[in-house]
């Protein structure tokens, strides 16, 4: 497996959109937007692939100086439970350190949190609604 930062645009990116659609967003009802798409330009783009095929993504965006926001995080279904999100999730907060953040925040789907806690990452505040379904602001200092 293989962790890279990826450029938007690219046949990589276009990998990430499509599973970020098929695992986040169609279960849902919804899908990705060109608007949102085009807001990612300026991300930090993660992927984990096997050869050329993706097998995880995520994204982190600049929330302030200080500061990375993880968004958009998905595993193949297939692929969920061996580790993948993990070692991801490890080297997007290598990139947010080197880059000199110090703190990595995110909104997680209530189904996700227990899999961020275990990595060290803490709840900062109430349960709400986002793409129609419950989550919780995570934060963890790196």
């Amino acid at each position: 497996m293989a962790l890279k930062q990826v450029d938007h645009g690219s046949k990589e990116y276009q990998q990430m959109v499509k599973l970020r659609n098929e695992i986040l967003r169609q279960p849902l009802g919804l899908s990705l937007t060109v608007d949102e798409l085009n807001k990612e330009k300026d991300d930090i783009l993660i992927g984990a692939f096997d050869d050329e095929k993706i097998l995880a993504c995520c994204i982190l965006t600049k929330a302030d100086n200080k500061s990375l926001r993880l968004r958009q995080m998905a595993v193949q279904n297939n692929q969920q439970g061996k580790g993948i999100g993990a070692s991801m999730l490890n080297f997007a907060e290598i990139i947010a350190r080197d880059k000199g953040y110090k703190k990595l925040i995110m909104h997680a789907r209530e189904t996700a949190v227990r899999f961020y806690e275990k990595l060290g990452y803490r709840l900062v505040g109430d349960r709400f609604t986002e793409v129609t379904i419950p989550h919780f602001i995570m934060e963890k200092k790196l």
